[in-house]
């Protein structure tokens, strides 16, 4: 059975032990399954993306001893790809423009999840959200639409049955920004031949709405391993936001691979 999984960072800050975390299980993963890592950068949030960050990402990686094949996909550098996905999901008619003008918190499909929350920003009739109507999909869809699944391997195992509804009418592009993370993500899983996605169990609920798009724009539906998450001392998720330690942190503390891979096992996760 082909084997083709990835890691997918974005470069909005540098690594911490969670990411150590995901990216050595999908690793692990595909050695065990004698399959294939894959690196992609996730880089279309332009306002916080940085090529200091981005740099650290390979470095650290390469410290922890994983091995990616080259080149490694940008997002920055596809963006025409996800723009002409928006325009065949525009032509069918199952996004519409959102142009009321308030404060929003940007949903957190616009950055890829590495980036936690994402800023406020304004809607405005020139800078509309394009969003996704699951009305319009369901009628696209049809009776098909009712039986869109996927294969759960880890977190909850067994055939879900997608329900895209959990999220409503995500935005799938906005000028400022660009092309959200649910969009951007089908295509580059597709485009790479991804047949297993390994992430954390917090991106669960993300699944129903890209296995929606990969049904719209005729690409396959990779099967799910949802990995339990990390916590610090109390309790909570790691997140670059809360300021958790860096993996090059770490470095600078004198610690080896070998030591970090030590605290990932002993370290509580939930």
């Amino acid at each position: 059975m082909t084997f083709i999984t990835r890691f997918a960072p974005s470069p909005t800050g540098y690594l911490h032990l969670g990411h150590a975390f995901s990216a050595l299980t999908a690793f692990d993963a595909a050695q065990a399954a004698g399959g294939e890592f894959i690196l992609r950068i996730e880089d279309i949030d332009h306002t916080r993306c940085r090529p200091s960050f981005e740099t650290a990402i390979y470095e650290d990686l390469a410290w922890l001893g994983v091995t990616w094949p080259g080149p490694v996909l940008r997002q920055s550098e596809h963006l025409a790809d996800y723009q002409a996905a928006l325009d065949d999901l525009r032509a069918m008619g199952v996004v519409y423009p959102d142009h009321r003008t308030r404060k929003t918190q940007v949903e957190a499909a616009l950055s890829a999840p590495q980036g936690d929350e994402a800023e406020a920003v304004q809607e405005t009739a020139d800078n509309p959200a394009w969003r996704l109507s699951l009305e319009a999909a369901r009628l696209h869809l049809g009776a098909g639409y009712d039986r869109l699944d996927f294969r759960e391997m880890a977190f909850r195992p067994g055939i879900h049955p997608a329900r895209p509804e959990i999220n409503g009418d995500v935005v799938l592009g906005r000028k400022d920004i660009g092309i959200a993370y649910h969009l951007a993500v089908v295509v580059d899983d597709a485009r790479q031949g991804v047949t297993d996605i390994v992430r954390g169990h917090d991106l669960f609920d993300a699944t129903h709405t890209q296995v929606l798009l990969q049904a719209l724009l005729g690409l396959a539906t990779p099967r799910y391993h949802h990995h339990a998450l990390l916590l610090d001392d109390e309790g909570r998720r790691l997140a670059k936001r809360k300021g958790s330690k860096s993996l090059r942190d770490y470095r600078a503390d004198g610690m080896g691979a070998i030591d970090v891979k030590a605290m990932l096992a002993a370290a509580p996760k939930a």
